[in-house]
């Protein structure tokens, strides 16, 4: 009896200095239900519901709420919208309420519907787009190319449905014939 009582005492011993040391576990954070996409495609749709435009992206991640951010984006309107442009940039962000959407690094617009059938390609740094509108705008410097000519500015407000342009200031251009 002796023999038994000594061997229970000794494995339990044995297994109570065994046991793993607890280790301080990180809670799930349950608060943040944000989302990313590879590869992402975002439809964009009018008041009637039809497809207006769409967002494609080589990622896309719900940083807030009422916020995405779009990494190597590409924006084009539908057949329908009859829009020839499309625009290309480094990163985007759409905010929810908010129709415009912000891009951003090596922004490109490219018409395929130009003068004597030359692409119109807009280039800047920062591009606020609200493709509801059909409206392009920005404050900082653009260079604008049709064919061989070329213009540089500060600031531009651009109707893509009327292929118009206007330049804000410090325009400067060569034209060749």
């Amino acid at each position: 009896l002796l023999i038994l009582a000594t061997a229970a005492l000794g494995s339990w011993y044995l297994a109570r200095s065994n046991q793993p040391v607890a280790v301080d576990r990180v809670p799930f954070d349950s608060g943040y239900s944000g989302y990313y996409l590879k590869t992402a495609r975002i439809l964009g749709t009018d008041s009637d519901g039809s497809l207006l435009y769409e967002i494609e992206a080589a990622h896309a991640e719900q940083k807030a709420e009422d916020r995405i951010e779009f990494t190597d984006v590409q924006i084009r309107y539908s057949p329908a919208a009859d829009v020839p442009w499309v625009v290309r940039a480094d990163e985007a962000t759409l905010r929810e309420g908010n129709p415009r959407i912000a891009l951003r690094g090596h922004v490109r617009a490219v018409s395929t519907r130009g003068n004597n059938d030359q692409d119109t390609e807009i280039r800047t740094q920062y591009l606020e787009l609200d493709p509801e509108r059909y409206v392009a705008e920005t404050d900082e410097r653009v260079q604008i190319r049709i064919g061989a000519r070329s213009l540089t500015a500060t600031g531009m407000l651009a109707s893509l449905n009327e292929n118009k342009v206007e330049l804000k200031s410090n325009v400067r251009g060569k034209i060749a014939p």
